[in-house]
């Protein structure tokens, strides 16, 4: 159930690792990426052989918005195929990853932007096991979410995202996951990439390596291009979330940067 009481009790916590994770963006886009072989999936798995093993992994997923913000904090979080119309066998996926509860707890200690409730309901969405089967096969790292309050403007996601930075300091692994570019009304499964889509794309990385993060909470001011590529925003909400981790000596880097279907760039990024 979700509640916002009792989330300030004592946890053990982690201690301060001497390894500083990354943090990740990735464009997740069709959830078949999660069982298929193919360039996204194998760039996701290239990326996780890089990185130190985390002790924990948060993600903010497109697929988990809620009115307020909350943490998942339960032992077995289920895996949520929160789709329809795909094969039998992504159905029969399972990610059977453990929680963090006592991490989870500390998530809601450490942020005071707001008031984080603790869910015990919801588990893990397609956007983070698709990612993560991949990524993390035997799923023997715990993994927790955090939500998307949908009341609230860019601006606070990113000043919310901001407070989660101490996490990195603790091993643990925070990925956004959704898409800079995701419009399924305008999808051309057989045609090439809008040419609208593939301008957006291309100002959101000028702008990332142009470390202006002001223009890409304010991307309504964009012009026709971030309109179409931004109809609705909980899939671009969680490249800010990403962002706002990245210290201004921070190196980046991209990975996966096509753009499929028309209108969907799985472009990911690195921070750190």
């Amino acid at each position: 159930m979700l509640s916002l009481t009792g989330f300030r009790s004592q946890t053990d916590g982690l201690k301060n690792s001497s390894t500083k994770m990354p943090a990740l963006f990735i464009g997740h886009g069709n959830p078949m990426n999660a069982i298929e072989d193919n360039s996204f999936s194998n760039a996701w798995k290239k990326t996780a052989e890089q990185l130190p093993k985390p002790t924990a992994i948060l993600c903010i997923s497109a697929h988990w918005q809620t009115k307020g913000t909350f943490v998942t904090a339960m032992e077995k979080p289920r895996t949520i195929h929160d789709f329809g119309g795909f094969p039998k066998e992504l159905f029969d996926k399972q990610y059977p990853a453990r929680g963090a509860v006592a991490l989870a707890k500390e998530t809601a200690k450490l942020v005071h932007h707001t008031q984080v409730g603790l869910d015990e309901e919801w588990g893990l969405d397609h956007g983070t096991w698709s990612v993560l089967a991949q990524m993390y096969p035997l799923a023997d790292v715990p993994v927790y979410q955090l939500s998307l309050d949908y009341t609230q403007p860019p601006a606070w996601h990113y000043s919310l995202a901001r407070e989660l930075s101490v996490l990195r300091n603790k091993g643990v692994l925070i990925v956004g996951s959704g898409n800079i570019v995701h419009n399924l009304e305008l999808v051309n499964w057989n045609g090439g990439a809008y040419d609208w889509a593939v301008e957006f794309d291309q100002t959101a990385m000028r702008l990332i390596n142009n470390h202006d993060h002001e223009a890409l909470i304010h991307y309504d001011r964009l012009g026709e291009a971030a309109r179409l590529s931004i109809p609705t925003n909980e899939h671009y909400l969680p490249l800010l979330y990403t962002l706002a981790l990245q210290d201004k000596t921070e190196l980046h880097s991209f990975f996966a940067e096509e753009t499929v279907m028309g209108s969907v760039s799985m472009r990911s990024l690195k921070i750190g």
